[in-house]
């Protein structure tokens, strides 16, 4: 080793000539995924530290449907040191002529138990208490300005008077509620306790937050909580987590990007082997040399790796610097934009990940040159045809394979998902895989069709150097295919989900859903539509909230996972006939009172291990019914029209206070005049325009798809790296083509156009594959994630053909230039 070291140090004097596209690829994917991981690390860090400010206390108990008891009350109050009641619904704002939903929240004397409620002009929470005998309100700015309220304006809420006193400025218990469709209103919990908005089977949660009497634990309090609520329908959270949902998207995008990163990191691997293959290649005399003066092969081996490791720990040093400096530079960008306060800095954990992943991806990109040249012999090595056409030794391969399943093994490890992880990487490697084949598939078809070409010197000549033994086509193709393939992918997706909402609400979805329809006012509502002409349809079910809580008399988190039907409460309906086709099973008589018995739907069935002759138990206002599973239904939410993943027998429910819900299929054209006769007429109810509930969910895809695509420009950016790279390390064989056309007579055009042509068929490919990776990967996310009917969107597609083609001519075009300057004699008599 001692040999070994003092040849790197010789070796390494020489300087960083020809390492410039291996330092740039290892630091940019290194950056992206240091930047990344600190970002994640702060929200983390973020919902640690402000657990107990974003729920709103150290614990919470939380109700569907009811309040707690008396009793229920008296032991929560036994176990806390403070207690602060809240009420959140959704319901109708009324001003004016003008309607809007509001997310209500009906806070009591106590709120907030921790943090501080920020408003414009600044007011203590007890001036909810309002004015002249009217309670008072706290608005978002966005439905104040929506309505053209300000403080002091009245408006109604349910058909209840109240008063506009502020503004929200910041709600300190805001995040982990979920998508919120409607902005937020603050009000006096007294001021409508008497009103309709609570009427026995209303939508509403209840939330008792508590904080800790001395000397407790949130474990002790959480087991005798479940002790006593048993049953009950009670759902417990704590201040250790504290915004769950914010929590699971921040991890999994977070996850999704990183795995964007290692993707980049792929590309810059195709760049660090090229580097590493044309680094080995001038130095063959050297290792010739070496080998013929008695040095070993794992001498060699060594004093290069030894090299190799010390640029690769500059390019890693380099790339979290880059990755932390950007992060810290935008951290109050970053701040601002991030779902709960955050404090952006360094930690080791996102760097370390980082930096392993770099090492990692330098050594298997690195090790199959030097493996492979280290193998050949003297007499090989000094001739300059013949090398690096054979595979590394055993040994070399054993190793590579040794670390790519340590890079797979780490990234599934450290991001804790196992799945998405093997998918990334499957695809990935199926992606590299198609590229690969079309980079050779072109290579043999240039080769081919040279005889072709006879008579068209400019094609014949950039065919030969396409198909040719130096042709720079696999590094071009593998290394900017990639990065266009991700982006195409983000393209056909954002593309897919904007033309389903296109083509698919007008005709299927309904304009407005209904919630909270008392059973006495369903007749008189449907009677009131029938005098709108333009409602084409209306549906309506009985509907109550319950959550699954057993699955046959076991935990149903532990029998299926967190799979969304269990994670909170659903939506519960009774029916004597069936609304979808049944898949399996029977339905019970029309007149049945027997035991209870469900109808599941039957993809949520299969996901949740579900069939027929099953348990469940729901939790329905405190009560619990077990019921057998008889049959599944085909419901398809796609539609946005209504449907249960549970439908009980109508006896099972004998007695329960509910509502109703309604859907209303009517023209876009008439939909504000509908919503305005109903909410006058109806104040109590809640109108959701399935429209606007759409475009907050588009709205959160389209940052999600934004994201996606600003790693994948730095993917694209290391493609580009190392497209130049392939470039300029092209230059001097370029300049000897161009030295021997010109003595044959070519002039400057035609061979300016050979290389025109040699870069645009190149990208072309690139550009080809991409497309068809991007469709496919576009296709498999909107059928088996969205649920989606998939189009293809020639726009994004010729966009990515056009870039792949644009990227490669310009980097092959700029470093024509010199070459074609270049006098042929001065060229030809340079030593090869």
């Amino acid at each position: 080793m001692s040999l070994a070291w003092r040849i790197a140090r010789r070796e390494l004097r020489g300087g960083l000539r020809g390492f410039r596209v291996f330092l740039l690829c290892l630091m940019l994917g290194v950056a992206a995924i240091a930047a990344v991981g600190l970002v994640r690390g702060a929200i983390r860090a973020g919902l640690a530290d402000q657990g107990a400010v974003l729920l709103g206390g150290d614990a919470q108990y939380d109700f569907t449907y009811r309040r707690a008891t008396a009793e229920e009350r008296d032991w929560i109050a036994a176990h806390a040191a403070q207690v602060s009641e809240l009420v959140e619904f959704r319901s109708m704002l009324n001003a004016g002529d003008e309607f809007a939903l509001t997310q209500v929240k009906a806070v009591d004397g106590a709120y907030p138990l921790t943090g501080t409620l920020v408003l414009d002009p600044p007011l203590p929470p007890a001036a909810l208490a309002g004015e002249g005998g009217v309670p008072g309100a706290f608005l978002d700015p966005v439905l104040a300005d929506r309505l053209g309220l300000k403080p002091g304006d009245r408006f109604t809420l349910g058909g209840q008077a109240f008063v506009m006193m502020a503004r929200i400025v910041r709600e300190p218990d805001s995040t982990g509620g979920g998508i919120a469709f409607g902005p937020r209103s603050i009000v006096s919990l007294a001021a409508i306790e008497a009103g309709p908005l609570l009427a026995p089977g209303s939508l509403y949660e209840t939330q008792y937050r508590v904080t800790l009497p001395a000397g407790a634990t949130l474990d002790t309090l959480k087991t005798a909580a479940l002790a006593r609520f048993e049953g009950a329908g009670m759902r417990w959270s704590d201040s250790r987590r504290a915004a769950p949902g914010a929590e699971r998207f921040t991890d999994r995008l977070a996850t999704f990007l990183v795995l964007v990163g290692l993707a980049g990191l792929a590309v810059g691997g195709v760049g660090i082997s090229a580097t590493v293959s044309a680094w080995i290649e001038r130095k063959a005399e050297t290792i010739a040399t070496l080998r013929a003066l008695g040095a070993t092969s794992g001498t060699i081996r060594a004093a290069f790796l030894i090299q190799l490791a010390v640029l690769g720990a500059a390019g890693i040093a380099a790339g979290l610097i880059l990755g932390a400096g950007a992060v810290l530079a935008a951290s109050g960008t970053i701040a601002r934009a991030m779902p709960v306060p955050v404090e952006v800095g360094l930690s080791v954990r996102p760097l370390f990940e980082a930096a392993l992943y770099g090492a990692l991806t330098a050594a298997i990109f690195a090790l199959w040159p030097l493996g492979r040249m280290s193998a050949l012999r003297a007499a090989t090595l000094y001739r300059s045809t013949g090398r690096g056409r054979r595979l590394p030794p055993a040994g070399s391969l054993v190793l590579i394979g040794a670390l790519v399943a340590a890079l797979v093994g780490a990234a599934a490890t450290l991001s804790g998902e196992v799945g998405l992880t093997l998918a990334a990487f499957a695809g990935v490697a199926g992606a590299l895989g198609l590229l690969a084949l079309a980079a050779l598939g072109l290579r043999g078809l240039a080769r081919a069709a040279i005889p072709l070409a006879q008579g068209r010197p400019a094609l014949h000549a950039a065919l030969a150097a396409i198909g040719g033994p130096r042709s720079e086509v696999l590094p071009v193709v593998l290394s900017l295919g990639l990065g266009l393939s991700v982006l195409s992918a983000v393209g056909q997706i954002d593309a897919g989900l904007r033309g389903a909402i296109a083509r698919d609400l007008p005709q299927v979805a309904p304009a407005y859903f209904i919630i909270d329809i008392q059973p006495d006012q369903l007749d008189p509502l449907l009677a009131r539509l029938e005098a709108f002409p333009e409602v084409s349809r209306v549906d309506t079910a009985p509907m109550l909230r319950g959550v699954i809580t057993e699955i046959n008399g076991r935990p149903a988190r532990e029998v299926a996972g967190d799979h969304w039907v269990l994670r909170g409460d659903r939506g519960v309906t009774f029916a004597a006939t069936p609304r979808e086709r049944l898949t399996a099973g029977t339905w019970w008589p029309e007149e049945y009172a027997g035991p209870p018995q469900a109808s599941f739907a039957a993809k949520e069935a299969v996901e949740l291990g579900l069939k027929l002759g099953d348990r469940i138990t729901v939790n329905i206002l405190g009560r619990d019914i077990e019921a057998t599973i008889t049959s599944l239904r085909d419901v398809d939410f796609s539609t946005a029209g209504i449907g249960f993943v549970l439908t009980l027998n109508p006896a099972a429910l004998a007695g329960a206070p509910h509502t109703d819900i309604a859907t209303i299929y009517a023209p876009e054209a008439s939909e504000a005049a509908i919503l305005r006769d109903l909410a006058r007429a109806f104040p109590n109810i809640t109108a959701i325009r399935v429209r606007d509930a759409i475009a907050r969910v588009s709205e959160a895809l389209g940052t999600i798809a934004r994201a996606v695509a600003l790693a994948a420009s730095v993917t694209l950016a290391t493609g580009f790296t190392v497209l130049i790279g392939a470039a300029a390390a092209g230059e001097g064989a370029r300049a000897r083509e161009a030295a021997l056309l010109k003595t044959l007579g070519a002039t400057r055009g035609m061979i300016l156009r050979s290389f025109a042509l040699r870069a645009a068929l190149a990208g072309a490919a690139a550009g080809i594959i991409a497309v068809a990776v991007g469709a496919l990967a576009g296709w498999a996310v909107l059928h088996f994630v969205m649920e989606a009917s998939y189009r293809f969107a020639p726009g994004p597609a010729v966009a990515i053909a056009l870039g792949g083609i644009g990227a490669v001519l310009v980097a092959g075009l700029v470093f024509a230039l010199r070459p074609l300057a270049a006098r042929p004699a001065r060229v030809l008599r340079e030593n090869e």
